[in-house]
């Protein structure tokens, strides 16, 4: 999945924490975060003339705006290794290291059920080493 489609899924699913989601889907949609939240920070010290380092409103907006997609996209990824999406409660604990290198090992993890098709949903055939889908012809590894 593309940089763009992987934005575009998630701005789409803005709130749905159903499904799965690839790994390309959660990292380049993480790196979107950052790339906004960098922009709405520079745009807080062009135009409103924050300090630099200093949380303006600007990015105040745009992290606020991308967290409930952020969360949705994560728990995604946590149910397409077969884990709960409550599991981002350790982010909670995140000044606590060994919780957020676990939960960033979670992250990164393959999918761990093969046989879906993560393009269009569908159970493709149990056959381990197609890297085909069966219904929509997508590439699944």
């Amino acid at each position: 999945m593309s940089f763009v489609q992987s934005v575009e899924t998630c701005l789409k699913k803005y709130a749905d924490f159903s499904g799965r989601a690839s790994r390309s889907e959660y990292w380049w949609f993480f790196l979107f975060n950052i790339l906004m939240g960098a922009v709405g920070s520079i745009a807080d010290i062009i135009l409103l003339g924050e300090e630099v380092g200093s949380t303006g409103i600007i990015q105040s907006l745009v992290t606020l705006g991308l967290l409930l997609p952020g969360l949705a996209v994560g728990a995604r990824r946590l149910h397409d290794i077969n884990k709960s999406g409550w599991w981002q409660l350790l982010l909670i604990a995140s000044f606590l290291i060994i919780p957020a290198i676990y939960l960033i090992y979670l992250y990164a993890r393959p999918s761990s059920n093969s046989s879906f098709c993560t393009s269009c949903g569908t159970e493709s055939q149990a056959d381990e080493e197609a890297i085909f889908c069966a219904s929509c012809g997508e590439k699944t590894i």
